[in-house]
């Protein structure tokens, strides 16, 4: 016998009922966007590698050692984007999106692809749905965006999800403090690697998870107290807004987050009960990133939640996500019915009724057990003395009671009964 073949390490297959909960969150995460006025956009799952080294940065875990990297036929560098946001300004820039009305509002969903270490709710392939506000530099919109995806957790009933919040300054005052930090840094017991990074991007020590580094943080300057004045207005004016919005959040002097390309507001989800990997999405504004891939000088905002992340959240606290039924009405054909059976199934979806059939030429009893499972909530069955009268036996799968109805009527009296 031929070995079966299996998901790759890190991978998983999304299957019913799971995958039903899984479309339910990405609704539930997508739809406040759409409220908010932001437009889908989907770009390749794999870019020009330059665009990830340039824009998310060479110094980052991201690009030094989680990219899925490789060489096309025609001898091009090509990698599985690891994030969202660096393919959307991309597109934004080729198709010159930035010069009509400003900000461009998009929002997406799909798989990333990092090569790292396969755990609970961490995959080499994951999902997110994200937005970004690109071309205007405004605390409100900042606010804006933070909410949307406060209003997606909120509308899918966590209540243990906690906004996190800081300012990570700009070309103003992020060079004074990095000259700071990377002083502070070189005191430090640190291994090779750690103090090549600090060389880079000192504030990519800062988001070192190993607990021996950690510790040795504990005095590190705080960019909180070294940004300069318009930074600190308009961190100032974000949470203005979100007090507003009636969006709650937490202080987190030492959050920066896992990409080169954030500025100004960045922000993180985590969720308590998810243990050590407690982030569920997170963003922040990105001053240079749309320059930096060949477009204007212009700034934006976005964020990526993670679908698998939430997914989690949501059995942590216990949380079904209520979801249409997938399947209302089951129909039983037996012997010559078949063809009308196939007739009125598609008459059912065309009037919007959920509906499957007993395929396989099964009998009586092996079509209704089917009709149990389907999770259906009646059964049509449809014999050939009922061909001839022109009737069918409409069965509640829950009560158990049974009426037959006029075939010609079968369609409206099913649409009366769901409602």
């Amino acid at each position: 016998m031929t070995t079966p073949f299996t998901a790759p390490k890190g991978t998983y297959d999304l299957l019913p009922p799971a995958s039903e909960e899984f479309l339910a969150v990405v609704n539930a995460l997508s739809r406040p966007a759409e409220l908010a006025g932001y437009q889908y956009v989907q770009t390749p799952m794999f870019e020009d590698t330059a665009l990830f080294t340039r824009s998310v940065g060479e110094s980052t875990d991201v690009v030094s050692k989680e990219m899925y990297t490789f060489e096309d036929k025609g001898g091009r560098s090509l990698t599985l984007r690891p994030e969202g946001t660096a393919g959307v300004i991309r597109a934004v820039v080729e198709h010159n999106l930035l010069a009509g009305q400003l900000p461009v509002k998009l929002w997406y969903t799909g798989p990333n692809f990092r090569y790292e270490a396969p755990q609970s709710g961490r995959y080499r392939q994951h999902v997110q749905v994200g937005i970004e506000a690109i071309g205007v530099d405004d605390p409100a919109l900042d606010a804006e965006v933070i909410a949307t995806a406060a209003e997606g957790f909120r509308a899918l009933g966590l209540t243990q999800a906690r906004l996190l919040l800081n300012s990570l300054g700009d070309a103003t005052c992020r060079p004074a403090y990095r000259e700071r930090l990377q002083e502070f840094l070189g005191g430090l017991d640190l291994d090779a690697d750690t103090r090549r990074r600090a060389e880079i991007n000192p504030l990519r020590v800062l988001d070192d998870k190993r607990p021996e580094v950690r510790a040795q943080l504990a005095g590190a300057p705080l960019l909180a107290d070294n940004l300069c004045e318009a930074c600190r207005e308009h961190y100032d004016e974000v949470r203005g807004y979100l007090k507003e919005l009636g969006v709650q959040w937490e202080e987190a002097p030492r959050l920066v987050r896992g990409l080169d390309y954030y500025t100004k507001t960045t922000f993180e989800f985590q969720h308590d009960g998810l243990g050590s990997q407690s982030a569920v999405g997170g963003g922040g504004r990105y001053d240079g990133l749309v320059e930096s891939v060949g477009g204007p000088a212009l700034s934006g905002i976005g964020f990526g939640l993670g679908v698998d992340r939430t997914m989690l959240a949501l059995r942590a606290e216990g949380i079904a996500v209520a979801d249409p039924a997938r399947c209302q009405v089951f129909i039983v054909p037996l012997g010559a019915a078949k063809a009308r059976a196939v007739t009125l199934a598609g008459e059912l979806r065309r009037a919007g009724v959920s509906t499957d059939l007993a395929y396989g030429g099964r009998g009586l009893k092996g079509a209704m057990k089917a009709a149990d499972r389907s999770g259906a909530r009646y059964a049509v069955v449809i014999g050939e003395r009922d061909l001839e009268g022109g009737t069918a036996q409409l069965k509640d799968l829950a009560s158990g009671d049974q009426v037959a109805v006029p075939l010609t009527d079968a369609v409206s009296t099913i649409q009366e009964k769901l409602s």
